[in-house]
């Protein structure tokens, strides 16, 4: 243990200089303009990393012998990692976060499936899911989640990183980021050609699925405010910053859903028609959206003629705009008053080769589009599953986003 301790407390001091420098408070006030609709320039973040890759490189030989402070060295690397090769916008806070022990926080979806991989050791793999919703008697099995928090096990984990921070940095535990895209987890449960095809045929189990998860998702929810599990300190939301002024002040000690971010989305909804997207997403959903401070909506499925029933959320803040997403006609339609989160193509560093031109083009005719309509914009890279073991196409990446980011 006690070499235990010296590596961790080597890397902390590392962590600690770091998030000391003026960067850090610039690139806070960056995200925070943005988010709160003043636009500056494109902010540039890459998650979703192809880490079975990143972790064969030696700055990630893990050197702790104790299990859990094997996983607290991962995450000390990782940030150091990024640090180091694609810092990106990234912003190294003078803390350490430690996840709370905890279980049970399903939304619902008790998914059963069948994986393929191509590398064991990607936690991104094919799937295979098994049909639970073909009647209103599978609607019924559908159970509300138990979320239990181990108060033992995140009071020796306190104690123990506490002791082993002592004088560098302090240890705060990181909360639990909601995920209310109930779509997604509705195609988890049902095959997705006889979920698209029940939007027509059998719209009142489509409408009593969704409203059911939603409500178990609501629930959720708010154990997970009894249980202290939210985070109004959270740096991140869906792979972007989160830095704002405009989500409500905490008020006591509990931290509710109105004080954090949350995100949304219906990806399997990508060849919807508006109307039906709105139908039985949108206004199924309010409740369930409503109840947080701010939202981020959309991952993969192309919103660009769809912004106008967006606008139904009050609390929307960002929204996605995918790679099969027109980038003009997304400008023009959130025109000022939702930040363009720009999702770049994963492809282009994912095939072997570094296609820089279509790279470029992408993001400058994003920075264009939102400079013309007064639209704060970010470019977000994620879902990168792999970059065939060139991790050097990932610092290039960084490199190309924030020379246009910058000029």
């Amino acid at each position: 243990m006690n070499k235990d301790f010296t590596v961790l407390r080597t890397l902390a001091n590392i962590i600690a200089e770091i998030s000391a420098l003026p960067a850090q408070d610039e690139k806070r006030a960056l995200w925070t303009s943005n988010n709160d609709l003043v636009p500056t320039r494109p902010l540039v973040y890459i998650d979703q990393l192809p880490w079975h890759e990143i972790n064969l490189s030696s700055e990630m030989t893990l050197e702790c012998k104790n299990p859990y402070l094997r996983t607290i060295e991962q995450r000390l690397r990782e940030t150091l990692y990024r640090w180091n090769h694609f810092p990106c916008d990234m912003v190294v806070e003078a803390r350490i976060d430690i996840p709370h022990a905890y279980s049970g926080l399903l939304y619902g979806a008790r998914i059963k499936e069948k994986g393929a991989w191509t590398n064991q050791d990607n936690d991104i793999y094919s799937h295979e899911y098994q049909e639970q919703l073909d009647s209103e008697e599978d609607i019924d099995k559908l159970s509300f989640d138990e979320i239990v928090l181990d108060h033992k096990r995140d009071e020796k984990n306190y104690q123990l990183c506490s002791q082993i921070f002592e004088g560098i940095l302090p240890v705060r535990f990181e909360g639990v980021q909601i995920h209310a895209g109930v779509w997604d987890r509705i195609a988890q449960l049902r095959k997705p050609d006889n979920l698209l095809i029940d939007l027509i045929d059998r719209p009142e189990l489509t409408e009593k699925i969704v409203i059911k998860l939603r409500d178990i998702t609501m629930d959720s929810v708010k154990q997970c405010e009894r249980l202290g599990l939210l985070d109004d300190q959270l740096q991140y939301v869906h792979c972007t910053g989160a830095y704002t002024n405009d989500l409500p002040k905490v008020e006591g000690n509990t931290v509710l859903s109105k004080n954090v971010w949350a995100y949304g989305m219906s990806q399997i909804f990508s060849t919807v028609s508006k109307s039906m997207h709105e139908e039985f997403d949108i206004d199924l959903l309010m409740p369930l959206y409503d109840m947080f401070g701010l939202m981020y909506y959309g991952c993969c499925e192309p919103l660009h003629n769809k912004i106008d029933i967006v606008r139904k959320i009050k609390n929307v803040r960002k929204i996605s705009i995918s790679p099969w997403a027109d980038i003009e006609k997304g400008a023009e339609s959130l025109s000022g008053d939702f930040v363009f989160s720009l999702k770049p193509r994963p492809s282009l560093i994912g095939n072997g080769i570094f296609e820089e031109a279509e790279i470029r083009e992408q993001m400058l005719s994003a920075k264009k589009a939102c400079e013309k309509h007064k639209t704060p914009c970010e470019f977000i890279l994620k879902d990168v599953s792999t970059v065939q073991n060139r991790l050097d196409f990932l610092d290039r990446w960084n490199q190309v986003a924030m020379d246009i980011a910058i000029s």
